[in-house]
């Protein structure tokens, strides 16, 4: 029995051993395979090829006739041309439009009804909306008008622009034109649409010289609160 019980496990090991070394070739094999070939690029492959061969739409084209047709609408007085000039993200072409209906608001409440419109929709106002309504608001200066200017000025983003408009502000209180406005009041406006200018034009040169002089006027104006 001893006998046979070694000759069977002798056997055993014999056929283990090629089996080992089977099973040992056959895994290497399956490591050592090559990764599936890309698929050609070459010069008409799928991804580099006939897209980008085929020829975009004729967008300039396109864009062209959307800027003449604008430009058309601002011409007859079409406030809404701005909207879709602003969402071209060209400023240049928008200041063209805006020019033009500034041009063209030639009265009063025309002019305040554009700043209006232009504001109500937060789109950028240029300095010739700005100079105009500095223009129309000398002509008869109040409360209301005075406070609507400093912020249409403010919003123009021009320190000098700005500065101007405060000294003529500041101008006509001294002259009595406003008298509904206190001093206290006329200070709060001067620093509150001053903040409205952008970091950029507050930190520039002409932004410095604007800091003095509202330094300035605010001396002038606490004297006068002392006073009253």
């Amino acid at each position: 029995m001893v006998a046979l019980l070694f000759t069977a496990i002798f056997i055993i090991g014999l056929l283990a051993i090629p089996l080992f070394f089977w099973a040992l070739r056959t895994r290497g094999s399956g490591e050592n395979l090559l990764p599936p070939p890309e698929p050609p690029r070459g010069l008409f492959s799928d991804k580099d090829g006939f897209e980008s061969a085929v020829l975009p739409p004729a967008e300039p084209d396109e864009r062209e006739n959307q800027r003449h047709s604008l430009s058309e609408r601002a011409k007859a007085g079409d406030k809404t041309a701005l909207v879709e000039a602003q969402a071209l993200s060209d400023r240049k072409f928008y200041d063209e439009l805006l020019d033009q209906l500034t041009l063209n608001a030639d009265r009063g409440p025309t002019l305040l009804e554009l700043a209006s419109y232009v504001t109500r929709n937060e789109l950028p106002v240029n300095r010739k909306l700005a100079e105009a309504l500095i223009s129309s608001w000398k002509g008869s200066p109040n409360r209301s008008s005075t406070a609507t200017t400093l912020h249409l000025t403010a919003l123009a983003d021009d320190a000098e622009l700005y500065q101007n408009t405060v000294e003529a502000t500041l101008q006509f209180w001294r002259q009595g034109s406003l008298a509904d406005v206190s001093a206290a009041e006329l200070r709060a406006l001067f620093d509150g649409e001053f903040w409205v200018l952008s970091a950029r034009t507050r930190g520039s040169g002409a932004g410095f010289i604007l800091k003095r002089k509202l330094a300035s006027v605010r001396r002038e104006l606490e004297t006068a609160m002392r006073v009253n």
